[in-house]
């Protein structure tokens, strides 16, 4: 997923999304978004769920982009 952040909210945001249990891995990008995150769902209903509750939900998050994969 990739997270889009409000100016000089990056480290604030970054704690509050590393302590959300369904983020595995959460990396600080340079160019159009500023964060990366690695989540894992049950499903893709969950996903969304998730990125509409937890993330969208967080002060100086800006916008989303969800990239998933499907494992079978």
């Amino acid at each position: 997923m990739l997270i889009d952040i409000e100016p000089n909210r990056e480290k604030e945001v970054y704690e509050t999304l590393i302590k959300l249990q369904d983020i595995v891995e959460l990396y600080p990008l340079f160019g159009e978004y500023d964060l990366i995150a690695k989540v894992e769902a049950d499903s893709f209903d969950a996903i969304g769920d998730f990125v509409v509750q937890k993330i969208r939900s967080v002060d100086g998050v800006k916008a989303t982009k969800t990239l998933a994969r499907m494992t079978f």
